[in-house]
């Protein structure tokens, strides 16, 4: 994710860490070679284009950019989504090492640290990397180690271990529920996080806009070459960049688990949940905070 101030005018000229322009900068050339093009054959011969007029790519332009204004609003919507999953999931296991608050240190450290397993685990299905090692590396082997979905297996064991110690009586059967409770919800998490991976925005959605982006781009010069010659290349070419750069955009935040500059920070919330639990766990030693790096934090 992007952590930057309020761009300033220098930023708005300059700043390429943040923006989208790295992702569009070969459709973007291939529009500026196109309207090169355009500019020559209206000069070499205008009867070609005579008959062009720009005002249908008017009409055009207004129903590309509504389009595309709705599947932003519908990407943003998945990405925002996310983010409230995983603040729920961090309340959820603050609350649920307070309430082993009372409990003696051997008993709540292994359920402590299984949890941070399983947030762990979590972040690596949802990036698509071994969740099987990201819990074993702060919980140890368990049944996670063979179960389809190791993530939900490791909460599960929690859930085993927490009805271990109410029937041993360490536990009362209130205090049992409340624990079950933000079990409940980090299951919830699970499954709603799990949803919007499996869910990817239509295809076939996607893939109308991209090429009517294309066709209207690559169009455009033609019809305002023969008025604006040489410089027909400046509208076309932040007519592109802003329909490129919010169809990129709307790619990257579609998919909110991701690894690109604009996806959750989803390492940096899990060091979050982690640090928290092994500290109330009783460890000392706790891995560094992430911090930002060139204005990403990861």
């Amino acid at each position: 994710m992007i952590v930057r101030e309020t761009p300033r005018l220098r930023d708005v000229l300059t700043a390429l860490r943040g923006s989208i322009l790295p992702r569009i900068v070969r459709p973007l050339a291939l529009i500026v070679a196109v309207s090169i093009g355009a500019v020559v054959l209206s000069a070499a011969a205008p009867a070609l284009l005579a008959d062009l007029a720009p005002m249908p790519f008017t009409l055009i332009g207004i129903a590309l950019s509504i389009f595309m204004s709705f599947r932003n609003t519908v990407c943003y919507n998945r990405w925002w989504e996310g983010r409230q999953l995983w603040g729920r999931l961090i309340i959820a296991t603050r609350s649920f090492a307070r309430q082993l608050a009372t409990l003696e240190r051997g008993d709540a450290a292994p359920l402590l640290e299984t949890v941070a397993g399983f947030v762990a685990g979590l972040g690596a299905r949802l990036r698509e990397e071994d969740e099987t090692r990201a819990i074993t590396g702060l919980a140890g082997n368990g049944p996670w180690a063979t179960a389809p979905n190791p993530t939900d297996a490791a909460l599960s064991a929690v859930g085993q271990a927490c009805r271990q110690l109410t029937d041993a009586g360490v536990i009362d059967a209130m205090h049992y529920t409340v624990l079950e409770i933000q079990l409940s919800e980090m299951a919830s998490v699970q499954g709603g996080c799990e949803r919007i991976k499996a869910t990817p925005v239509p295809f076939s959605y996607s893939l109308l806009l991209h090429r009517t982006a294309y066709a209207f781009c690559l169009l455009l010069p033609f019809a305002l070459a023969t008025t604006l010659h040489w410089w027909t290349i400046v509208p076309v070419f932040l007519v592109s960049y802003a329909f490129f750069g919010l169809d990129a955009l709307g790619d990257e935040l579609g998919d909110p688990f991701g690894t690109d500059e604009n996806d959750l920070p989803l390492s940096a919330m899990v060091r979050t949940m982690e640090r928290e639990l092994l500290h109330a766990a009783g460890h000392a030693a706790l891995p560094p905070a992430l911090e930002p790096r060139d204005f990403v934090l990861h």
